[in-house]
C-alpha cells in the first residue's frame, strides 16, 4: 500500500510524506480506479455492441459482460438487432398527417394513404455510423417509396384489389433504397392501414364506388344468365342432334331390313315365279281385306258346300269402353255441375 501511495504522490508531483499527501494520493486512486471501471459495461441479448476506439470502428461485442478502454479511448455503442421496429406515416396515435398522406396516383387523382412499415437493424456498425437519424431516414424512405409506388397505379387499384401490389412494390422500392445508402436496415413488412379519397371528396367517391359495384353486379348477373342461356342452347341442340342421329339410324336400319326382303323374295321369284305371285297375292289381299266384312271364297275345285259361322258378317266394332262406377259418375256430375256455374 506505501508503495502504491508513493508511485501516486510521484504522479502528482508531491514529495511530502504528510497526511495530505497521503488523501491525495488515495483520491487519486479512488478516481483513476472509478475510471477504469467505466469501461465494465453490458450487451442484452437482443443487442449487438460496436466498439470504437478514438472514433474509428474498432471491434464488435455480442451480449454478455463486457469491457472497453475507458472514455476518451475507446467508446461502446449498443443497438438492438433483434427488435422489430415500427413507424407510421400518415398519422397515427398523433392524429391525421396530410403531408405525409396526400399522394397523387397515375390516373393524376388524390388518395389519402396511411401506412406502417415494420423493420429491423441488420448490421448495427452501417446502421449506428452510416446514418445521422436512422429512424427519420427510414421514415424519410418510407414516404417517398410509398409516393412513388402510388404514381404507378391507379386510384381504384389502390382503394380495392391492388393494395397487397402497392405494399409489396413499395417494401421492395424502399429496401432497394436503403441498401443503396448502405443503411444496414432490413424492411420486414409495409401494410397500408387505410386508403381513402380526400375528406372534401369522400362522399362523392362512395356514391362513385357503390355505383361501380352496382355495375359489376349487374355485369356478372347478366353473364350468368347469357351461360345459362347458352348452356340450355347447347343440351337442346345435343338433344336434337341425338334424336335425329337416332332416327337417321332406325330409318337406315329399316332399309336395310326392306331392301334385304325384297332380295330375298326376288331371289324366290326368280326360282318359283307362279308360287311367289299367288303367295304375294294372298298376303297382300290378307292385309287389304283384315277389316273388312265381306268373304271371298275360291270354290275353285270345290267339291262340299262350305259353311261359314254365324258371325262372321257381323259389323266389327270397337269394343266399348266400361261403365263408369258410382264414385266415378258422382265427380263427374259435380265436375259438370260446377262447370256450369
Amino acid at each position: 500500500m506505501d508503495n502504491l501511495l508513493r508511485r501516486l504522490r510521484d504522479l502528482m508531483g508531491g514529495r511530502g510524506d504528510g497526511p495530505r499527501s497521503s488523501v491525495a494520493a488515495v483520491f487519486a486512486a479512488s478516481a483513476f480506479g472509478l475510471w477504469a471501471a467505466s469501461g465494465v459495461y453490458i450487451v442484452q441479448p437482443n443487442e449487438e455492441a460496436v466498439v470504437t476506439r478514438f472514433g474509428k470502428f474498432d471491434r464488435r461485442e455480442a451480449p454478455g459482460l463486457r469491457y472497453h478502454l475507458p472514455f476518451p479511448i475507446e467508446r461502446a455503442e449498443k443497438a438492438p438487432v433483434t427488435d422489430l421496429k415500427r413507424i407510421d406515416v400518415g398519422g397515427a396515435n398523433q392524429g391525421d398527417m396530410p403531408e405525409e398522406s396526400l399522394m397523387l396516383t397515375g390516373d393524376d387523382a388524390i388518395v389519402d394513404i396511411e401506412f406502417s412499415v415494420t423493420w429491423r437493424i441488420a448490421d448495427a456498425k452501417k446502421y449506428l455510423f452510416n446514418l445521422r437519424d436512422p429512424d427519420e431516414a427510414v421514415k424519410a424512405m418510407a414516404e417517398s417509396a410509398m409516393r412513388e409506388v402510388a404514381g404507378e397505379n391507379t386510384f381504384q387499384a389502390i382503394l380495392t384489389n391492388g393494395r397487397g401490389k402497392v405494399q409489396i412494390d413499395a417494401a421492395a422500392l424502399m429496401q432497394k433504397a436503403l441498401d443503396r445508402w448502405d443503411a444496414g436496415v432490413t424492411v420486414v413488412e409495409v401494410q397500408i392501414r387505410s386508403a381513402n379519397p380526400p375528406a372534401e371528396v369522400l362522399d362523392a367517391s362512395r356514391q362513385v364506388a357503390s355505383a361501380t359495384q352496382e355495375a359489376e353486379s349487374k355485369i356478372n348477373e347478366a353473364n350468368t344468365y347469357r351461360n345459362r342461356v347458352i348452356n340450355e342452347a347447347k343440351g337442346d341442340a345435343a338433344k336434337l342432334t341425338q334424336s335425329a342421329e337416332a332416327y337417321r339410324e332406325q330409318a337406315v336400319r329399316e332399309a336395310l331390313g326392306e331392301t334385304s326382303r325384297f332380295n330375298q323374295i326376288y331371289g324366290e321369284y326368280r326360282h318359283a315365279p307362279a308360287v311367289t305371285r299367288q303367295r304375294l297375292y294372298i298376303e297382300t289381299m290378307q292385309q287389304v281385306l283384315a277389316k273388312s266384312n265381306k268373304v271371298v271364297i275360291d270354290s275353285k275345285g270345290a267339291t262340299a258346300p262350305i259353311i261359314l259361322p254365324p258371325d262372321v258378317f257381323r259389323p266389327r266394332v270397337t269394343p266399348a269402353a266400361p261403365a263408369p262406377t258410382a264414385d266415378e259418375a258422382a265427380t263427374a256430375a259435380a265436375n259438370a255441375t260446377g262447370g256450369q256455374r
